[in-house]
């Protein structure tokens, strides 16, 4: 036998054995397919259909944990998540589909947060503003929401911790995503660059690449970047500054890839929603607070959470629009409202603060 015909011979027993696991696979997904229905049918039993949440966070993100925990290799983690999260959504679906608005139009970071979160088979639903796509979810058009809220690089996104001073909404998860930002246009290179568009914030995260190849190039903001990709499909000369979704959307060519000045840029999203999410075990709690305008107020509203030994993640301050000079405190701390200590430190801040406002408690992003 020579040695390519043992060659052949090998590669055909792999292949065959593929070939055995791909039927195993087939077989152990449409069982699971046909337990999420069954679910469905007790849910829907159980109570008026309408009001039955099918889509259970707390729950999704154990399993997503569990995996990783089980996993041997040689997938990474994040790999054999994103595989569970499409098999999850692809069984929610068929209990019923999920629909998603997003900061849009389509290509935007938005969508590519909420198609992690939630998976390919929702559908998703392009908002112009922030407070469109919060006025979707409270008006029952979507069934949740996903917005910005901060960047690694270039800190909160006022608008949205604004939405909350006035929305009903909840936060029902949060989502992290690396953004790597690529130029891109219908040029032949970056000589024929005569402006470059993009949100201003990824203007700003690439400000020194910008200085560096194209200074003296004019930089456009506009209210996206897949916004700034359509622009720059259509207009001569233009360059964009977007994700490789709107450059795939868009049909432009990708001139310099990775253009962020910080490599591990990454921006921060929140889901929202009209539901109370359980514990999932590893929880996160937003709330915004506003204390008197006196000597100590704020150091009186917090030290109920060194009390009770809560830790606090991230504050933030916006003007309170009722008054001239006063405040409220957006606040993330670790854990959630249900558990023992984190429901002590929260009466104890609640009993000092003069607006005081749970905005929800929701699984910590996965990965």
């Amino acid at each position: 036998m020579t040695d390519a015909q043992d060659e052949a011979g090998q590669l055909a027993r792999i292949r065959e054995q593929i070939d055995g696991l791909d039927q195993e696979l087939i077989r152990l997904i449409s069982r699971r397919a046909e337990l999420a229905q069954e679910v469905a049918r007790i849910k829907q039993a159980a109570g008026d259909a309408a009001e039955v949440a099918f889509y259970r966070p707390e729950r999704e993100a154990q399993v997503l944990r569990q995996v990783m925990a089980a996993n041997p290799g040689p997938l990474s983690d994040e790999e054999l998540a994103r595989l569970f999260r499409e098999i999850m959504s692809a069984c929610l679906a068929l209990e019923r589909p999920l629909t998603v608005a997003y900061l849009g139009p389509a290509g935007t970071f938005t969508q590519a947060a909420a198609l992690k979160h939630f998976g390919h088979s929702v559908h998703t639903r392009a908002q112009g503003a922030i407070d469109e796509v919060f006025r979707e979810v409270e008006a029952g058009a979507c069934n949740y929401g996903v917005v910005p809220i901060e960047n690694s690089t270039e800190g909160v996104i006022t608008h949205t911790l604004d939405m909350f001073l006035q929305s009903p909404l909840k936060v029902c998860g949060e989502v992290e995503l690396r953004i790597h930002h690529h130029l891109m246009g219908r040029v032949d290179g970056l000589d024929g660059v005569e402006r470059v568009y993009g949100h201003q914030q990824s203007l700003a995260q690439c400000r020194e690449w910008l200085d560096a190849h194209l200074a003296g190039v004019e930089r456009v903001p506009v209210s996206s970047n897949a916004e700034a990709a359509r622009i720059a499909a259509e207009e001569a000369g233009s360059a964009a500054i977007a994700g490789e979704a709107a450059a795939e959307l868009y049909h432009l060519r990708i001139l310099a890839a990775n253009i962020e000045d910080h490599p591990e840029n990454t921006t921060r999203f929140l889901v929202i929603g009209r539901q109370e999410v359980p514990p999932s075990g590893n929880d996160k709690t937003s709330l915004l607070v506003s204390a008197a305008n006196r000597p100590g107020s704020l150091y009186r509203l917090l030290k109920p959470l060194a009390e009770q030994g809560v830790s606090m993640t991230r504050i933030e301050s916006r003007p309170s629009h009722c008054v001239n000079w006063e405040y409220v405190f957006f606040l993330d701390i670790l854990g959630h409202r249900d558990e023992p200590a984190v429901r002590q430190a929260l009466d104890g801040l609640q009993a000092e603060a003069e607006l005081f406002k749970v905005l929800g408690s929701y699984p910590r992003a996965v990965l």
